[in-house]
C-alpha cells in the first residue's frame, strides 16, 4: 500500500494534522513542481520537505549553511530510523569518498550538504550518480545580497539544476522581504514557483517597545507582571551571565546560554528551562535552534538587535501555543551608539580584509598558491595580538572570509582551559598567606567561577587578564606553579579555533574577487540598522503593522496589543491629571518615595506618572532629596 503524507506524519513524528500551508506545500513538490515556502518562526519548514521525500524514492538534497542546524536535523531524522547524512566542510578526501560511496549505494534518504561541498569536483560527480528526488534549500534567505545573512556561496547551488534539470527544488525561509523572495527565486532559477506565503501577523503577540532609564528594574517590572516562561536576548555573553545572576538576586529562577558554554551544560540548562524547572534563559543569538517550547509567553530583547529580520524571527518564540503573549524591546538613550559601534564601525573594509587574509596565511606559514584544505588550530585573540588587530573587525572579517568560501573558521568554545583545586579552602588560604605574589590571580579566580574545589571547571584566560590586568602569560605561570605545588590540576589549551583553508593562497586576488560581496553586504548591515531603528522610534502607526508592512504585507490592520495600540487610548488627555496629582501627594503624604515606588503603587502608563512627577517638581509642589526620594514640599 502506498503511504499518503498524513500517514507518513503519523508514522515518524506522531502529529495527526499538518500545520497551516504544509500539507499544500508538499502536493506541491508532490506534483514535482518548484516551491517557494515562506513561513514563520515555527511554522515547521523541515516537514515540507522531510516528509515529500519519503514519499518519493532517492535522496533529498538538502543545502544549508549552518553546520549545527545539519547536524541538528541529522540527529532527529537518525532518531526516527531515516538514514540521513552530512557532509559539512572539513572532511579529509578519503573519508568523503567513502562517504559520498554510501549515499549512492546506501538507501539513505536525506544527505545535508553545505553551499561549498558544491564547488568540489568529486561532490559534483558523485551527484551526477544519485537518484535525487528533491533539492531542499534552507534559510534560502542567504542567497540574496539582500538577505539577513548573505552568502556568496549560495550562488553555486545552481550547479544542481545542470546535474538534474528535472528534479524539482524548494527554497524554505522564516524571514524575507519581498524583494529578497523575487531575488532568491531568481537566483535560484525556480521555474513558475507555487509561492506559498504564510501571512505573519500573530494575533496573539503583542511588540511592546518600551523607551526605559533603568532596563534592569524594567526588566523585573515585566516578569512580575507577565507570570511564565521567557527568554531574555542580550548581545554577549558577560551580560548573560551577569543578567542571570541579577534575576537569581531577585528571586526570579534563570541561567544563560551562549556559545561558549559548553555541550553538557547546554543541554542540562535546555532541559531545566524545558521542564520549567527554571522560569527565565537569558542568552545571546546562539539561543535559536530547536527551539519548541509552545507556551513562552514573555520574549524581552534586553538589547537592540541589528536587524527587524533578527527581531522578528526571535520574537516569534513567544506563544506558539496561541495564547497571550508578549515581545518586549528595551531601548534607552545609548543604545543608537551601542548599535553604531558594534554593528557599523567594526564592518570590515576591502583594505582590511586583505590585511587580516594575508596576515593569517602568513601566521600559518601558508605558500603562495598552496593550502587548499589544510586545517590548522587557531587562537584568535593570540593571533589578533601578534597583528595588533582590532578583534571586533577581525572576527568580522573572518566570518565574511567564512561565508565567501575562502576559509571554514570553527569556533571551539568547549576547547577551554580548565582549573580544579586539589585542596580546602583553609589550605589554599594557608598557602596565599605565605606566597602574596599569587593571591591575586586564585583570588580571582574563585571569586569569578564556582564549584572549582568539587570539580574540573573551565576557566576564560583573556577574560581573567583583562579583569585583573595580568598578562595572560603571567597568569598561566602562576597556575603552572600552582600545579607543580601540588594544590590544583590546570589543563591549558592554546587555541580557541580551527581555520580550514578552502581555496589556494593568492592574497589580494582572493579578496579582489569577493570584494563587491564586502561592499553589499557593509551596506546592507546599514540600512537593516537603520530600519530596526526606524521601528523603534515610529510612534504613529502599530507596531504589528510596521512589521508586517518591512516584510510586504500591506493589507493590515491595528492589532490592538501592541505598546502603540495599548497608550493610544491612555494619552495624557484622556487622563485625569489632577487625580494622578492626588494620588501622589496621598502617597507622599505618608512617606518619601522613589519614582519606581510611586510608578509601582500607582495605577497609571509609567510615561504619564513621570510627566506629572517633573511638572509637580517644576512648580515646587514636590522636590527629589538626596536619597533620590521625592517628599512633599513644607508650607
Amino acid at each position: 500500500m502506498v503511504e499518503s503524507a498524513l500517514q507518513i506524519l503519523e508514522k515518524y513524528w506522531e502529529y495527526d494534522s499538518f500545520k497551516p500551508l504544509q500539507e499544500e506545500i508538499i502536493n506541491s513538490v508532490l506534483e514535482t513542481r518548484d516551491t517557494f515556502a515562506l513561513l514563520p518562526t515555527g511554522g515547521g519548514k523541515s516537514i515540507c520537505f522531510q516528509v515529500p521525500a519519503l514519499l518519493k524514492e532517492g535522496i533529498c538534497i538538502v543545502i544549508s549553511p549552518l553546520i549545527a542546524l545539519m547536524q541538528d536535523q541529522v540527529q532527529h531524522l537518525q532518531q526516527k530510523d531515516i538514514k540521513a547524512i552530512a557532509l559539512p566542510s572539513g572532511i579529509p578526501y578519503a573519508e568523503l569518498d567513502t562517504l559520498l560511496d554510501n549515499c549512492i549505494y546506501g538507501n539513505y534518504k536525506f544527505l545535508y550538504l553545505s553551499p561549498e561541498r558544491l564547488q568540489q569536483d568529486i561532490v559534483k560527480e558523485r551527484l551526477k550518480q544519485m537518484n535525487i528526488n528533491l533539492i531542499a534549500v534552507d534559510e534560502a534567505h542567504c542567497i540574496s545580497q539582500w538577505g539577513n545573512d548573505f552568502r556568496p556561496s549560495y550562488k553555486k547551488i545552481k550547479i544542481l539544476r545542470e546535474l538534474h534539470p528535472t528534479v524539482p527544488m524548494i527554497a524554505l525561509t522564516a524571514s524575507a522581504t519581498t524583494k529578497v523572495v523575487d531575488d532568491i527565486i531568481a537566483e535560484l532559477d525556480l521555474f513558475q514557483p507555487q509561492v506559498h506565503r504564510q501571512s505573519f501577523f500573530r494575533s496573539n503577540l503583542g511588540y511592546m517597545v518600551e523607551h526605559v532609564a533603568d532596563k534592569n528594574y524594567k526588566l523585573t517590572q515585566i516578569l512580575e507582571k507577565h507570570p511564565g516562561t521567557s527568554i531574555v536576548y542580550v548581545r554577549n555573553r558577560r551580560a548573560s551571565i551577569e543578567l542571570s545572576d541579577f534575576l537569581n538576586a531577585n528571586n526570579i529562577t534563570a541561567t544563560y546560554y551562549h556559545g561558549g558554554v559548553d555541550a553538557k551544560d547546554k543541554t542540562k540548562r535546555f532541559e531545566q528551562w524545558m521542564n520549567e524547572e527554571i522560569r527565565v534563559m537569558v542568552a545571546t543569538n546562539a539561543f535559536g535552534m530547536g527551539i519548541d517550547k509552545p507556551n513562552v509567553r514573555t520574549v524581552i530583547h534586553y538589547n537592540v538587535p541589528e536587524s527587524i529580520e533578527s527581531y522578528f524571527q526571535e520574537a516569534g518564540r513567544a506563544g506558539r501555543d496561541g495564547e497571550p503573549s508578549f515581545a518586549f524591546l528595551l531601548k534607552n538613550q545609548n543604545d543608537n551608539a551601542r548599535l553604531n559601534n558594534q554593528f557599523i564601525k567594526v564592518l570590515p573594509s576591502v583594505d582590511g580584509a586583505k590585511l587580516v587574509y594575508r596576515k593569517l596565511c602568513n601566521y600559518f606559514q601558508i605558500s603562495y598558491g598552496e593550502g587548499e584544505q589544510t586545517s590548522h588550530d587557531f587562537n584568535f585573540n593570540a593571533f589578533c595580538k601578534t597583528y595588533e588587530l582590532n578583534t571586533l573587525i577581525t572576527y568580522n572579517t573572518l566570518q565574511f572570509l567564512d561565508r565567501c568560501g575562502v576559509i571554514r573558521f570553527t569556533q571551539r568554545f568547549a576547547k577551554k582551559s580548565t582549573v580544579h583545586m586539589l585542596v580546602t579552602g583553609n589550605h589554599l588560604l594557608e598557602f596565599l598567606r605565605n606566597n602574596t605574589q599569587y593571591e591575586l590571580v586564585i583570588k580571582a579566580i574563585l571569586r569569578t567561577y564556582g564549584g572549582i574545589f568539587d570539580e574540573e571547571v573551565s576557566i576564560n584566560l583573556p577574560v581573567l587578564s583583562s579583569k585583573i590586568g595580568i598578562p595572560e602569560t603571567e597568569i598561566i605561570q602562576v597556575l603552572n606553579k600552582l600545579q607543580d605545588s601540588e594544590l590544583l590540576e590546570f589543563n591549558h589549551k592554546t587555541f580557541d579555533a580551527e581555520i580550514i583553508f578552502l581555496i589556494p593562497r593568492e592574497d589580494d586576488h582572493t579578496i579582489n574577487r569577493i570584494k563587491h560581496h564586502l561592499i553589499e553586504q557593509n551596506n546592507s548591515k546599514i540600512k537593516k540598522v537603520e530600519a530596526i531603528l526606524e521601528f523603534i522610534d515610529n510612534t504613529t502607526i502599530c507596531k504589528s503593522r510596521l512589521l508586517l508592512a518591512y516584510f510586504g504585507e500591506q493589507d493590515t490592520s491595528d492589532c490592538g496589543i501592541c505598546s502603540f495600540c495599548t497608550s493610544k487610548n491612555r494619552n495624557k488627555a484622556t487622563l485625569d491629571m489632577r487625580k494622578i496629582q492626588e494620588d501622589i501627594i496621598r502617597l507622599l503624604q505618608e512617606k518619601k518615595l522613589s519614582s519606581r515606588d510611586l510608578i509601582s503603587k500607582l495605577e497609571y502608563p509609567e510615561k504619564i506618572t513621570l510627566e506629572v512627577l517633573r511638572e509637580m517638581n517644576e512648580h515646587q509642589l514636590i522636590i527629589i532629596n538626596h536619597d533620590n526620594n521625592y517628599q512633599l514640599v513644607k508650607k
